[in-house]
């Protein structure tokens, strides 16, 4: 009883990805092809959006600390290592932009530091605060549609992935991360490697689909163990990898969450308390009708 007591009592630290939240937000109410825009023309749908996702996830887990971690430009140490990291992408829809500063007030109001940092993505920064907090001995669950963040996984560190639609998440821990998916969060990083990442626009190895490294990375562990046995794999498998040993290399490291970038949040300025006030004047500023009734 006083584990479950001492365990109750520990700090409960939500790390909000808030790009994520952003673009789910944005793309889930513009697709009918109406924007929101208050009556002087600034968009606000997106903003809307993010604010009814945030809000769902602070009355499903309940923390006591909040911060919100932000991509901060498309150039960081990856696209240094890699030009064409990312590449793939777009530019961001023209009624999204005025959006990615407006969110962020929002999230001031709310009293939640808002956390990046240059030159790395809003990944490290997650990935470095949930270490930290977790070393601190909190609860720490990492709100997020990013399936890359299941690395991040450890002991006492929770990953909750949004599925389609308000209310609908998929919480992993270690245990559950290996039941799914039969990884543990360190091969979700071995996986990347192999296979690449289309949506990031790193390759791996040319030929590896997830199937075949799914079954080495359950014979062998990981990378450098297959490296180690390259004797051992079918020819067409070897031959592959033999050929893509350079980009195999830094397909994993392109795919490794930093969790030790100078990025500092102590937990006693993030404790969840908002200020209505603030809140509301911001909700009528915006037009946001409802959610400033509901706040009044």
């Amino acid at each position: 009883m006083e584990a479950e007591q001492r365990e109750a009592a520990r700090p409960k630290v939500l790390l909000v990805d808030g790009m994520a939240l952003l673009f789910r937000a944005y793309y889930a109410s513009s697709y009918s092809g109406y924007i929101q825009k208050t009556s002087a023309g600034l968009p606000t749908n997106a903003v809307h959006g993010f604010v009814k996702y945030f809000t769902d996830a602070i009355k499903r887990f309940r923390p006591t600390h909040v911060v919100c971690c932000w991509d901060m430009g498309s150039a960081t140490f990856r696209t240094e290592q890699f030009a064409d990291y990312k590449g793939n992408r777009g530019e961001p829809p023209e009624e999204l932009i005025p959006q990615f500063d407006l969110v962020k007030e929002v999230v001031d109001c709310f009293g939640v530091p808002n956390v990046g940092l240059r030159g790395y993505e809003a990944d490290d920064c997650i990935g470095t605060l949930a270490r930290y907090y977790a070393a601190e001995s909190a609860h720490v669950f990492v709100l997020t549609g990013d399936h890359d963040l299941l690395q991040v996984v450890a002991e006492r560190v929770h990953v909750v992935i949004m599925k389609k639609g308000l209310s609908n998440y998929a919480v992993y821990d270690e245990t559950a991360l290996l039941q799914e998916r039969g990884l543990t969060p360190r091969q979700i990083i071995e996986l990347k490697g192999l296979t690449g990442d289309t949506s990031d626009n790193y390759p791996g190895v040319k030929g590896i689909g997830e199937k075949t490294a799914l079954k080495l990375l359950a014979e062998y562990g990981d990378i450098d163990r297959i490296l180690a046995n390259l004797a051992a794999l079918p020819a067409g498998v070897r031959k592959k990898i033999e050929q893509s040993l350079d980009m195999l290399h830094l397909s994993r490291d392109l795919a490794t969450i930093r969790c030790d970038v100078p990025v500092s949040c102590p937990i006693d300025t993030c404790a969840w308390s908002p200020d209505l006030h603030r809140l509301r004047l911001k909700f009528e500023e915006l037009e946001f009708k409802g959610l400033a009734q509901q706040i009044g």
